[in-house]
C-alpha cells in the first residue's frame, strides 16, 4: 500500500508538441502505458485510436484557424450547428478552434459544406492518419480559392486579445487526486477528460509496485485515531483487491476499491471554462479535497494569464 499527496501539472510540454505526440501522451494515461512511448510509437498508436473511433482521445488536441472569407461563409458554417467548435467573427472573416474529434464529426455530417471541406482537407493533409476513415465515405471537394485559411500557431493564439484568447486558448492539466475529486471534475461538461482506468490497470503488476496507491486524506491529521481507522480500511481493501485479482479480472476486482484510490485525470478546456471551474471549485463551499488542488492551480493561472484571471 502506498499513500501519496495530491498534485497537478499544467501540460506545458505538450503545448509545443505535434498533434500526434500530444494525443499519444494523453491517450496512454488511461492504461498507464506511458512506458511504451518511444520515438516511433505515436503514429501507430494514434492511427489505431482514430480508426477505432476512440473519440475521447481525439478531443485532447485542438487546432485554431484564421479564416478570411465572405460573411456568407460564416453563416454557412454556423448553419451546420457545429458542436464544441469555438467561432468568433473578425473584420475579415472568423477564428475557428476545435478538437480533432470536432472536425472529424463536422465533416462526417456536412461533407459538402465548402468551408468545412476546406478546413478538414487542410488538416488531413498534415495529419492524414487522423482523417483516413473520415474520407473513406466521402470524396473531398476541390478547395475554394476564394477562401484563405491559415492554421494559427500557439504564439498567434497567445497574442489574441484577452476576450478571444479566453475562448481559443486551451490548456490541459494533469491531476493526481482521489476518485471522489474526479467524480466532481467530470461534471464540467465543456471540458474533455481522460482518466486512469481501473478497468484495465492491474495494480498487482511491477509497474504499480504490486500495490494500490491511495491519496492522503486532508480530513484527518496524520497519527490521529481517524487517520488510523482510514489507513486500516485502505490496507484491508488492498488485501481484498489483490486477492480478487488472483481469480478475477481488474474490472471485477475494482468493485471493492474506494474513493480514496489515487487516479490521474487530464482536464482539457479553454481559459473561459477554467475561469468557470475556479469560480466554483475554489470557494469555501467547495469540497476541501478539491480546493486543495484548485486553489494553487488558480493562482498559477493568474500568474500566466493576468488579463483573464483577475
Amino acid at each position: 500500500m502506498k499513500i501519496v499527496e495530491p498534485s497537478f501539472e499544467i501540460q506545458d510540454d505538450l503545448d509545443n508538441s505535434s498533434v500526434t505526440v500530444r494525443l499519444e501522451k494523453c491517450g496512454r494515461i488511461c492504461y498507464k502505458s506511458e512506458d511504451s512511448i518511444t520515438e516511433d510509437s505515436a503514429l501507430p498508436f494514434v492511427t489505431k485510436i482514430a480508426a477505432h473511433g476512440h473519440n475521447s482521445v481525439l478531443e485532447m488536441a485542438v487546432v485554431s484557424f484564421e479564416v478570411t472569407c465572405h460573411a456568407d461563409h460564416v453563416l454557412e458554417l454556423l448553419s451546420c450547428q457545429p458542436k464544441y467548435l469555438e467561432v468568433d467573427r473578425t473584420d475579415t472573416g472568423m477564428i475557428v478552434t476545435g478538437s480533432i474529434r470536432t472536425f472529424r464529426e463536422l465533416y462526417k455530417k456536412h461533407p459538402y459544406n465548402q468551408l468545412v471541406n476546406d478546413l478538414v482537407t487542410g488538416l488531413a493533409q498534415k495529419e492524414p492518419h487522423l482523417f483516413k476513415s473520415v474520407f473513406d465515405s466521402h470524396e473531398a471537394l476541390e478547395v475554394d480559392p476564394g477562401l484563405t485559411i491559415r492554421k494559427m500557431s500557439l504564439e498567434q493564439v497567445e497574442a489574441l486579445p484577452a476576450e478571444l484568447k479566453a475562448r481559443h486558448r486551451y490548456v490541459g492539466v494533469l491531476f493526481v487526486v482521489n476518485r471522489a475529486v474526479t467524480h466532481e471534475i467530470v461534471r464540467h461538461r465543456p471540458c474533455s477528460f481522460l482518466q486512469e482506468s481501473q478497468r484495465y490497470c492491474r495494480y498487482n503488476q511491477d509497474k504499480f509496485d504490486n500495490q494500490v496507491t491511495f491519496i492522503k486524506p486532508m480530513f484527518f491529521a496524520e497519527g490521529s485515531e481517524e487517520y488510523k481507522l482510514w489507513q486500516e480500511a485502505m490496507e484491508m481493501t488492498e488485501k481484498r483487491y489483490l486477492k480478487l485479482l488472483e481469480s478475477s479480472t481488474p474490472q471485477a476486482a475494482r468493485t471493492v476499491l474506494p474513493n480514496s484510490c489515487k487516479t490521474e485525470i487530464i482536464v482539457y478546456c479553454n481559459l473561459e471554462e477554467w475561469t468557470h471551474i475556479f469560480s466554483l471549485r475554489t470557494t469555501k463551499a467547495a469540497e476541501p479535497s478539491m480546493r486543495e488542488v484548485m486553489n494553487p492551480l488558480a493562482e498559477e493561472f493568474k500568474k500566466r494569464y493576468p488579463a483573464i484571471f483577475v
